[in-house]
């Protein structure tokens, strides 16, 4: 046989395959009808467990694995048409408008000048800045009722995820309602009268030293971190040790620092992403990203599985992290963005989903990048 004919055979086969696809589904659905009539239900594991034994035992030598592969994805995705069709009520999750305009309170990190300060200039036309050393304080802020919203650094281009960012929204039970991406230019900042050569060390946030490594490797200068670079420099105008900060050049300008040099970071095209959150669930008009938070099961495939279900919903997923669970043998959350909006059905229905089939689903918010 030629490579043509061979093609021809294995069309035939998917031709049959497609049949028999057809007809398994319009089974699948009858079962489920079924069920739902006599109040059993839907999904049963067992059942999954004992098809897949029975294919397995059924598979010849060397193909077992993969046979079990083919058909946990086939009822991956019976189950998921499943309950796109029968669970079509499951209702949006609840919001409230989001509106920016006017003034409002922002809990912020850091103090005048910081990145964090600068992102909020993206997102209010009027706002109140309510200053704070640490990142945890600014979600009891907000708590607390000291500020309506609070903004946080969530992920750089440069040095990745910010984990603790991550790891709060996890810990507290608050909702992103908008982003906005501002472009980080560092600048080595001192004291007025410190020369460069007399820098003992330099202060910033962990992500800051990072994003300038390259620099700090050139010039073999120690570091510390520090909750805030914007703070850092606060720390080293106050030092009587002739420290240097990283830092931005508005916070330099702000406390009357001496800047020696700019644009040190690693990357001309350096960005960080911030996110906007609230106690109340809200949401503009045009959100199209969706953020949640979940834990998945140490079996086989776990993760695939989950990506089925994205991938049947039509939905585009634009960001996947894994993050070490605290006091754990290297468990680990996942949090993932994806494309869409609470109230449409496709995006209800499969949140639904995952809060009924995981063990833990949080989610964290619908949003758009301003």
């Amino acid at each position: 046989m030629d490579l043509s004919q061979l093609r021809e055979g294995i069309n035939e086969i998917d031709e049959q395959l497609q049949e028999l696809f057809n007809r398994r589904m319009e089974l699948c659905f009858k079962v489920a009808e079924y069920k739902i009539a006599n109040d059993m239900p839907v999904f049963q594991k067992d059942r999954e467990k004992q098809i897949l034994q029975r294919v397995a035992d059924n598979a010849p030598e060397g193909l077992a694995g993969a046979t079990k592969v083919f058909f946990r994805n086939v009822m991956d995705i019976s189950k998921c048409m499943q309950y796109q069709r029968f669970f079509a009520d499951s209702g949006s999750i609840e919001y409230k408008k989001l509106d920016l305009s006017g003034k409002h309170t922002v809990a912020v990190p850091g103090t005048n000048g910081s990145y964090n300060h600068i992102a909020c200039s993206n997102l209010f036309e009027d706002f109140e800045p309510v200053f704070h050393e640490n990142f945890e304080d600014i979600f009891k802020a907000v708590e607390a009722g000291e500020a309506e919203f609070g903004i946080l650094p969530i992920v750089n281009s440069t040095a990745g995820s910010v984990a603790q960012t991550y790891d709060l929204m996890k810990k507290y039970d608050f909702k992103i309602c908008a982003g906005t991406k501002l472009k980080i230019s560092h600048c080595l900042a001192v004291k007025p009268g410190i020369r460069f050569e007399e820098i003992k060390a330099l202060y910033s946030h962990e992500q800051g030293l990072q994003q300038c490594s390259d620099f700090i490797e050139k010039y073999k200068f120690k570091t510390h971190k520090y909750s805030n670079t914007s703070l850092a420099a606060c720390y080293i105008k106050q030092s009587e040790e002739p420290y240097g900060a990283i830092c931005s050049t508005d916070c330099a300008n702000d406390l009357g620092l001496d800047i020696i040099m700019t644009d040190i970071q690693n990357a001309t095209e350096n960005y960080t992403k911030f996110i906007l959150i609230s106690k109340e669930t809200l949401k503009s008009e045009h959100a199209n990203t969706i953020s949640v938070c979940l834990a998945l099961p140490h079996q086989s495939s776990s993760l695939y599985r989950l990506l089925t279900k994205f991938s049947v919903a039509g939905l585009n997923l634009s960001m996947i992290e894994s993050m070490p669970i605290a006091n754990t043998d290297f468990d680990v959350v996942f949090y993932l963005d994806f494309h869409g909006a609470i109230d449409t059905p496709e995006v209800a229905k499969l949140l639904s989903e995952l809060e009924e089939e995981l063990s833990y689903f949080k989610f964290l918010g619908n949003y758009e990048e301003m």
